[in-house]
């Protein structure tokens, strides 16, 4: 069993890893092609293109310039600790042991614009490029045409390799799960939903359901989930598998007021 999340758009390049174990991304050269094409946008393009800020774009501008492999302790950090944002304080990676952070590498993956498909380990370097972007490359006029064949056969592969039930805990927003084929996906897709109660209905709420998708990914992690069924005792922050709510393929946790 594997789950999968999305990346953030804060970054945190600046506070040393607590690890020195590090992989290499599996798709730098598709990364490079991306990069190539980025270069040719200036500040003023770039904005246009991605919907950012003048100062946000020649920041990016910037890191597009001073990407280069190879990745090391140098010039990168462990994607897991990169990533900041509501998912990633949910996540709370950096109080990982070393043994969670290893088994995490065959159980967790982060879909990146960039990067395409993380593992927790994976170095990267600072970006901004989020999967709904239209930018054209040799595949087609945005990235999902770019990345989907791909994604979708690795990541299905990765679901099989993992131990326990073949299923996929799509933790992702529906920008990043949009780069995966699911018709194409051999393995079972359970979708968790977080809801909140609020003027007497359940609602998503959404700084409290992404800092939930991060604590659910944390908990599968460190419980070492393989089977299915056992999600539904999650039970961190209040919430609660609710079976009346939920589907096949939708799992609704709720919980009351705070």
């Amino acid at each position: 069993m594997l789950s999968v999340l999305s990346p953030a758009k804060t970054l945190d390049f600046e506070t040393p890893s607590e690890t020195r174990m590090a992989t290499q991304p599996d798709y730098l050269g598709q990364s490079r092609q991306l990069i190539d094409i980025l270069r040719d946008y200036s500040p003023q393009a770039l904005s246009q293109l991605m919907g950012i800020s003048d100062k946000l774009a020649g920041l990016n501008v910037a890191r597009f310039e001073q990407w280069q492999t190879p990745f090391d302790a140098d010039n990168a950090k462990q994607a897991i600790l990169a990533f900041q944002g509501d998912v990633y304080t949910g996540l709370e990676a950096s109080r990982w042991s070393e043994d969670d952070l290893e088994w995490s590498q065959s159980h967790l993956r982060i879909l990146s614009g960039l990067y395409g498909m993380l593992r927790p380990l994976d170095l990267m370097q600072p970006y901004r490029l989020e999967m709904g972007t239209k930018l054209e490359n040799p595949a087609g006029r945005d990235l999902y045409a770019f990345w989907r064949e791909r994604l979708t056969q690795d990541l299905d592969r990765a679901v099989s390799e993992s131990s326990g039930d073949r299923v996929l805990i799509n933790l992702a927003s529906n920008e990043y799960f949009g780069a995966i084929d699911r018709k194409r996906l051999g393995a079972d897709v359970v979708t968790p939903v977080f809801k909140d109660a609020k003027n007497g209905q359940y609602r998503i709420i959404s700084f409290y359901a992404k800092k939930a998708r991060g604590m659910m990914s944390a908990w599968m992690v460190q419980q070492r989930l393989e089977k299915r069924d056992d999600l539904k005792a999650f039970d961190l922050g209040g919430y609660r598998y609710n079976a009346a709510m939920s589907d096949h393929d939708s799992w609704v946790f709720t919980r009351e007021t705070q």
